[in-house]
């Protein structure tokens, strides 16, 4: 088995990591903070000191960071992830970012030596732990082959879309969908709630409907029962739609319910929910529909 490295373990790559260590791969990974990762090395994890010593250990070395400036700043400087990169190297990029910059990295990758693939995922925290996680890969095809068995030991659905960047671009396209179908199931609620309808009674008889995706199952049960900690954030939703009306802009594609969905992301962060799960736009939508939340 190749010697893989892993930058950024949080809630998303903390979870990937242990589901390579439980494959049998050997890992050694970095995070910021390095307390959050304990669990990981009581798994088996070995620790590197910087980005770079990751790098120089692993054969293929993969990141999963919050957004494109987090990524710049593991992989840039002299203790980052380019510095330790050479040839033969494979370097697999999970976050969320730009695909300019995404294509952009793959670049300076290429100058070293290595090869880079970008391969963000889809799903949540519980759709990893149940082991039904999706990814979408871009890249040289013959990359992306070499590394096809590591992808399917993080998940079930591994799927080659072109070029670098293109998988991130796909991974934007289906994001976008997340904030726009709970803005409409909220609606809906709403509108059932306000009629009379108690809302548990409403939510249920949603959730067993034809509108029910998913995504939309895992995620709206919190209105009626708040997650501890967030899966996915207003900041961390509001930076991929985002993404999406800027690639609107670049590629002439309307997208009026992505930006109208976007401004209530906006008013959750003015209401001080930045850090909480974006379900929390029901609540927004709820202040506004004059009932108290």
């Amino acid at each position: 088995m190749a010697k893989l490295g892993f930058v950024g373990l949080g809630a998303m790559g903390g979870r990937v990591t242990k589901r390579l260590l439980d494959a049998g791969h050997s890992v050694t990974g970095y995070n910021r903070t390095k307390s959050k990762a304990q669990w990981l090395l009581d798994a088996g994890m070995q620790w590197g000191e910087t980005p770079r010593a990751v790098a120089e250990t692993a054969d293929v070395i993969f990141t999963m960071v919050t957004n494109t400036n987090a990524l710049h700043e593991v992989v840039g400087g002299q203790h980052g992830i380019l510095a330790g990169l050479g040839k033969g190297k494979i370097y697999i990029d999970m976050s969320t970012i730009s695909p300019a910059a995404s294509k952009n990295l793959a670049t300076e990758v290429s100058e070293k030596g290595a090869r880079m693939l970008d391969s963000p995922v889809s799903g949540s925290v519980i759709t990893l732990e149940q082991g039904n996680l999706s990814l979408m890969v871009g890249g040289e095809k013959a990359t992306f082959e070499q590394v096809k068995s590591i992808l399917l030991d993080i998940g079930p659905k591994v799927n080659y879309v072109g070029s670098n960047g293109q998988a991130v671009l796909m991974k934007i396209a289906i994001n976008l969908n997340l904030q726009v179908q709970m803005m409409a199931f909220c609606e809906g609620l709403l509108l059932a709630e306000k009629g009379g309808v108690p809302r548990e009674t409403a939510l249920e008889v949603m959730l067993n409907s034809v509108i029910a995706s998913p995504s939309l199952k895992y995620r709206t049960p919190f209105i009626l029962s708040p997650p501890d900690e967030a899966w996915f954030d207003v900041n961390m939703m509001q930076k991929d739609m985002l993404l999406a009306l800027e690639m609107g802009r670049e590629l002439d594609v309307p997208m009026p319910t992505t930006a109208t969905s976007n401004e209530f992301l906006t008013a959750a962060r003015a209401m001080g929910l930045a850090k909480q799960d974006f379900y929390i736009v029901f609540k927004v939508l709820a202040k506004m529909a004059g009932l108290d939340e």
